[in-house]
């Protein structure tokens, strides 16, 4: 039987931290979804001020990533393309979701909500840095 990386409870935490201090540097305010390989919640915050739908959003965003293995701008994309991928059933298919990926292996996700997309995804990627 093989062994599969997974992320530990202080690296959930290293990396909310790590997203919540490049949210604060640009004065945004966010949810931060954290979620294991199968998409399900590990940690979460959502800052002052951030829309309430933003929570729902990030964990979708997230999930998205986690099942797919491939941030959530991949699937905004090919709905541009092709409209029928916006049924797809993984998750919310809006840009601000990553993978966290370990030894080749996702081990997780973070999804980002309630500024731009893109800068939804600038702090996902902050978090996924933290990680080193």
């Amino acid at each position: 039987m093989r062994s599969k990386p997974c992320l530990t409870l202080a690296e959930v935490k290293q990396m909310l931290a790590a997203c919540e201090a490049e949210a604060v540097k640009n004065n945004w305010a966010v949810a931060i979804s954290i979620v294991d390989d199968g998409g399900f919640l590990l940690g979460f915050a959502r800052m002052d001020g951030a829309p309430t739908v933003s929570a729902e959003v990030s964990l979708g965003k997230a999930r998205t990533s986690a099942m797919t293995r491939r941030p959530s701008k991949v699937f905004e994309d090919r709905v541009k393309e092709r409209p029928a991928f916006a049924s797809f059933p993984a998750g919310i298919l809006i840009q601000g979701g990553l993978p966290i990926m370990h030894q080749n292996e996702c081990v997780g996700a973070i999804g980002v909500s309630g500024v731009q997309s893109h800068e939804d995804e600038q702090i996902a990627l902050a978090g996924i840095k933290a990680l080193g």
